[in-house]
């Protein structure tokens, strides 16, 4: 083979290569916070991902699997067959916060998050957990370690991590007013907030 018919045949082979390149694919397992629990179809903040996708011009799928009312148990359980299915390049983990209303083991919710954590990059996707915190009134010390196993997790297993998903929301200084009756459960407009947490995290792992 020629010199010049090598160099475009193997310029050709790049191209190809190149556009069949597979698209991103983010993989959310997540409880009612992601779930639009009470909310309008397209309003809750995975939704509003996709919009920022597009936004940016980021190619990339959103595969939202998230359950209102489910917990680490249930996700640990879930998410063997998500990954089989969907093979996500990022997985975004925003479970736990159930745990603590349901009174669950703190250990438990640990080992779980991070069987999760471990499973998803296995399969070789990047892992972004998204941490909660819990209100006042389950004491500070429950408090700070409840909150302190999402850091935990996230530092042993070399996984991204958003702190706090309701910054900015919970911790407002009006914060009743961005919640739903429930006093659990964000109002519409408070999600794009919860977007702007996740997303510097989130587009980290997309690069």
């Amino acid at each position: 083979m020629k010199r010049r018919h090598f160099i475009a045949a193997a310029t050709l082979a790049l191209a190809v290569g190149a556009s069949a390149a597979p698209i991103p694919s983010i993989l959310v397992v997540g409880d009612s916070l992601s779930a639009e629990y009470g909310l309008a179809r397209g309003t809750g903040w995975v939704a509003l991902l996709e919009k920022r996708l597009a936004l940016e011009n980021i190619a990339a799928t959103v595969h939202n699997a998230s359950i209102s009312g489910d917990t680490t148990p249930g996700g640990r359980a879930r998410l063997p067959g998500l990954l089989t299915s969907v093979k996500p390049t990022v997985v975004v983990i925003e479970l736990g916060g159930n745990d603590a209303l349901r009174g669950l083991p703190l250990q438990g919710t640990e080992d779980n998050l991070r069987t999760m954590t471990e499973a998803a990059q296995k399969a070789g996707a990047k892992v972004l957990l998204v941490g909660m915190q819990v209100p006042p009134n389950y004491g500070r010390d429950y408090a700070e370690r409840f909150s302190g196993v999402f850091a935990k997790v996230a530092k042993g297993e070399k996984a991204a991590l958003v702190p706090f998903l309701l910054k900015g929301v919970a911790d407002g200084p009006d914060a009743t007013a961005l919640f739903q009756p429930d006093r659990i459960h964000p109002k519409a407009e408070a999600h794009p907030t919860l977007l702007n947490n996740v997303w510097p995290e989130l587009k980290k792992l997309l690069k």
